[in-house]
């Protein structure tokens, strides 16, 4: 199969998308955590930042990467023309 030049960007916009997804989660797992001493400075509701990360920031965060995901990509196979469904 051939893929045409829509393809391609379509390809390539899914990658970048993916690539700055995955970044964000990868900060907020394990770059908070290993700056964990220096970010207790940090207060927020009384509590440390790491701590606050930890326990309910990363999976807020989390949750809105899937959201803006599932959303950008919706809106995107749109555009494209791949879409599944009836909206």
């Amino acid at each position: 199969m051939q893929l045409t030049d829509k393809h391609r960007e379509y390809w390539s916009k899914n990658l970048r998308l993916t690539a700055v997804l995955l970044a964000i989660w990868f900060v907020v797992t394990f770059v908070v955590i290993w700056f964990a001493k220096e970010l207790n400075e940090i207060v927020i509701a009384g509590f440390p930042f790491a701590f606050y990360m930890g326990a309910q920031g990363a999976l807020i965060i989390y949750v809105i990467v899937i959201w803006f995901y599932a959303n950008k990509m919706n809106q995107m196979d749109k555009d494209y023309g791949v879409h599944e469904g009836e909206d």
